[in-house]
């Protein structure tokens, strides 16, 4: 691994980490942190998050600090990964936050840069880079979560339209979307990965009714969506029509690497800290398990390094996205179990029952957080998914019996 900045990308991370300390506050790394994420904030604080998201992705854009990789002719500025790298290592260190705003850019921009026409690309990247359109992603329903190619929602072109019809669920952040990428099955006659069609849909068109799922917390970050004989423009496509799978693989590899990236808003530090408060730290079995938690997180950072040196050398081959995954979110159920035993019988206490300041002291910070694990452990993919790919993708191993590869999906059980 390479750990040294280029001249070039040294003067870069100067530059950026000059800017950041001109328009954000450094992170506390505990509860006091306005950007510890969506699936930390309570319930009544939702809106004012998703605003101050909103308000930093403008002052990203309009500082030309967004899209870095992007085109600059799409509102980015054309430059390596590897700055974009430079750029979040230091932007980790301050209270700031994109939300799903930056998640959904995430999904959606590749997906638009690698096979959207230069009329789309046009049309909708600089406002999403901007944060001006939210986006959302409607893959999963019902009967195809893991199995995602089962999907059963139909489009049939009439004329000019598809007119689409079916369910999807778990969309995050659907209730405040204006438009989201939409899997259809657009024909049903050919094996199941084959005949899948990616569309833009704009969520205020008639028939789409969103409902949120409120969760275990009292928030409502995931939402079932239903589409009734809606009507969407033949121009929507992205890609290929049937060949949505191809497009639905740039979405999903992009999401994976998405979620096994992610910061630690409250890690090791934290954790240490709420030890000391609670007076554990002469406990052997305590300090065995703080041990764990700060392994695994330079594991996370080395990774994180093999990741800038592939980029940045072009040296090495960086980790599987599902190594990251599985990674990440197993670190993270292995953090917040041992916070809250540490809590001890205030870590059962929740929300205004908890006291506190808003910090990790109080305000059931470290129970939500437990609770909320399972929306990273499952989203973008069960753990058990990214073990299968991990073992054919990574390590090369035979590919899990298919008996339905070449089985035309209306022969399907699922049809």
């Amino acid at each position: 691994m390479d750990f040294d900045d280029t001249a070039e990308l040294a003067a870069f991370r100067s530059e950026a980490r000059t800017w950041l300390e001109a328009h954000a506050q450094l992170r506390t790394g505990d509860g006091r942190d306005w950007a510890r994420g969506p699936m930390s904030v309570p319930p009544d604080q939702s809106a004012a998050y998703l605003g101050r998201c909103r308000d930093w992705q403008r002052t990203l854009y309009d500082g030309g600090w967004a899209g870095l990789t992007w085109p600059v002719e799409w509102g980015g500025r054309g430059l390596t990964g590897a700055h974009s790298i430079v750029f979040n290592q230091e932007a980790a260190a301050f209270d700031v936050s994109t939300g799903f705003i930056g998640a959904a850019q995430q999904l959606v921009g590749p997906a638009l840069l690698r096979h959207g026409t230069d009329e789309q690309k046009r049309e909708h990247l600089p406002p999403l880079l901007r944060g001006d359109v939210l986006w959302c992603q409607l893959f999963s329903e019902p009967g195809a979560g893991s199995d995602l190619a089962a999907l059963s929602t139909r489009a049939v072109l009439d004329g000019d339209e598809w007119i689409v019809t079916g369910q999807k669920v778990w969309s995050s952040g659907a209730q405040d979307a204006q438009r989201g990428i939409l899997l259809v099955r657009t024909d049903p006659d050919v094996p199941k990965h084959q005949g899948i069609t990616m569309l833009v849909l704009d969520m205020d068109l008639p028939g789409v009714e969103v409902r949120p799922l409120v969760q275990a917390t009292g928030a409502a970050h995931f939402n079932e969506v239903f589409l009734d004989e809606v009507r969407v423009p033949a121009d929507r496509v992205i890609g290929e029509v049937h060949g949505g799978w191809t497009v639905a693989r740039t979405v999903l590899a992009s999401e994976a690497g998405m979620i096994g990236g992610a910061s630690a808003h409250s890690g090791y530090d934290a954790l240490l800290r709420l030890a000391r408060e609670r007076g554990r730290t002469d406990d052997p079995l305590v300090r065995i398990e703080l041990a764990d938690v700060w392994m695994r997180e330079r594991i996370l950072r080395f990774m994180g390094w093999r990741m800038q040196t592939a980029v940045v050398a072009k040296r090495g081959r960086p980790p599987d996205p599902s190594v990251l995954k599985n990674f990440f979110t197993r670190s993270l159920s292995r953090r917040l179990d041992l916070a809250v035993a540490l809590d001890g019988a205030r870590g059962m206490l929740w929300e205004d029952d908890a006291g506190g300041a808003g910090n990790d002291e109080g305000d059931g910070y470290w129970p939500r957080q437990l609770v909320m694990q399972f929306a990273s452990r499952i989203g973008g993919g069960t753990e058990e998914v990214h073990c299968n790919n991990i073992g054919e993708r990574a390590l090369g191993l035979p590919h899990e019996p298919r008996t339905d590869r070449d089985v035309p999906w209306s022969q399907l059980p699922r049809s």
